[in-house]
């Protein structure tokens, strides 16, 4: 809330009466009423809450659709000057033909400024071609084209980076479903390969398509611990990309990508366990996370978000929170059954939410149907944890037969796997398999004997077992029959 608050306080009050004005027009008088309140009273978020009559749950919605609406404003000032320079980049046939050359020229030189200023590379080639045509008899011809080839080049180089970007967050999804070596690799081969296309130019715009690629691998992939001394440090890329978002604050791309890089922080911040600093971001990401999880797999691996968040709220003691928050978490994600990683991860996100508050029938009806919408057979370790998690729910729903189908079924494939590869799934069904045995007695003290063991396991995979909370209302509610 607090960074929402500080961008309408900031806002001109010509930017601040249009966004009212059109929230009014709309009938949107509640988003109206927290715009104003933001801006002009120091009302607590209860205070506000009880004068909208809404409760936390359509407060937080509101609030998400206020700075939605602030940014489709903002964003829509930011394009004009943009649309206005495209337009003339695609009139340029016109004045080609129809201007004089002495003007045509003047007229395209005055263009090429405008666009370096955009970084627009694209456009940039137009424009060289044509000032290399209208300069075809001139000494001036072999100079662009020099700059229509180099452009080219650098276009083709931000098509590649943009690529390399896309290929590796995807491969990102299939090693933290497999944890296998020879995805790592992939992806290190992939990070050299960008750094390589990246070192080709001096260019803005290739250090932030590095950058986000970069830190996102030393957090997850390769800990810093492990770089040379010589290596840029997180925050010190942080800060070069923030001068360049600055720098060129009239670039949609870079508008969209800060969020990119406030999540990539907020990561940064949890992986050292500053979590003080984590929080000046968490809001912000969260207020987004519809967004970031649908619009941004090309950019980053928003899923991730998601097991920051059940991580937050677990450490701090407030997982029964996230149920509540899923309607309005997600209104804006629209589900990919063809990114499987995601779908994976968004799914047992909800199944989690609904097991921390008791509601295990959904949280089994949404395994069951995670299992039956895709194939985990390439993630053989994925399925046997989200098996593992259905087995939790059938035990406390007391379906003792489903549980006994399921946890053979699980122990066979660890046989298969082996045992060393997912240490961490043989102790969680060893917990389950003594809670449901025929021997009532001190089967509390046995569930309690495993659980420090497993609490230490450590994977390099994604593990909603270890996102169970191993504490004494767990082996309370597995015992109490």
């Amino acid at each position: 809330m607090a960074k929402l608050k500080n961008i309408i306080k900031q806002l001109s009050e010509k930017d601040f009466k249009a966004i009212y004005d059109s929230l009014i027009e709309s009938n949107a008088e509640k988003s109206a009423y927290l715009l104003k309140a933001l801006r002009e009273r120091s009302l607590s978020d209860t205070k506000i809450m009880t004068e909208l009559e809404v409760n936390a749950n359509a407060y937080y919605t509101l609030r998400s659709r206020l700075n939605l609406k602030i940014e489709e404003y903002l964003m829509q000032q930011l394009e004009s000057p943009r649309t206005d320079v495209l337009r003339k980049v695609a009139n340029i046939n016109e004045i080609v033909f129809t201007k004089k050359r002495t003007i045509a020229i003047a007229t395209l030189k005055k263009l090429e400024k405008e666009l370096i200023d955009y970084d627009l590379a694209n456009e940039l080639t137009i424009i060289y071609k044509s000032l290399k045509k209208l300069q075809v008899n001139s000494p001036d011809y072999f100079q662009y084209s020099q700059l229509y080839n180099r452009h080219v080049a650098y276009m083709l180089a931000l098509d590649k980076a943009e690529e390399l970007l896309a290929d590796y967050f995807k491969k990102y999804g299939s090693y933290l479903l497999t944890g296998d070596d020879v995805e790592k690799l992939g992806l290190s081969l992939l990070i050299k390969e960008m750094s390589n296309v990246a070192n080709l130019y001096e260019s803005h715009r290739l250090y932030v398509y590095r950058s986000a690629m970069h830190v996102f691998h030393r957090l997850f992939v390769e800990p810093d611990e492990n770089l040379q001394q010589d290596t840029e440090s997180i925050e010190d890329t942080f800060e070069k990309v923030q001068k360049i978002f600055d720098s060129y604050s009239l670039d949609s791309i870079y508008y969209h990508l800060n969020l990119v890089f406030e999540f990539l922080k907020l990561e940064y911040y949890n992986h050292y366990k500053v979590y003080r600093q984590a929080e000046k971001y968490f809001e912000e990401v969260n207020d987004a996370a519809g967004n970031l999880l649908t619009n941004y797999a090309t950019y980053t691996f928003p899923a991730q978000f998601l097991i920051s968040k059940l991580e937050r709220h677990l450490r701090l003691g407030t997982e029964a929170e996230l149920y509540g928050e899923n309607d309005s978490l997600f209104i804006d994600y629209e589900v990919d059954l063809l990114d499987i990683p995601r779908h994976v991860i968004y799914v047992t996100y909800k199944a989690l939410s609904a097991y921390y508050v008791g509601k295990y029938d959904e949280a089994s009806k949404l395994i069951n149907n995670l299992l039956n919408e895709v194939s985990l057979k390439k993630y053989p370790i994925t399925q046997l944890e989200i098996k593992s998690l259905l087995a939790l729910q059938y035990v406390l729903l007391h379906d003792y037969e489903l549980f006994n189908q399921l946890a053979n079924s699980i122990q066979r494939q660890i046989r298969l796997i082996g045992k060393d590869a997912c240490e961490n799934i043989q102790l969680f069904i060893k917990i389950l398999k003594i809670a449901v045995s025929e021997a009532k007695k001190e089967k509390a003290k046995k569930i309690n004997a495993v659980i420090p063991k497993l609490s230490v396991v450590k994977t390099n995979y994604f593990a909603p077992t270890l996102l169970v909370k191993l504490d004494e209302k767990l082996v309370v509610n597995l015992t109490e029959y």
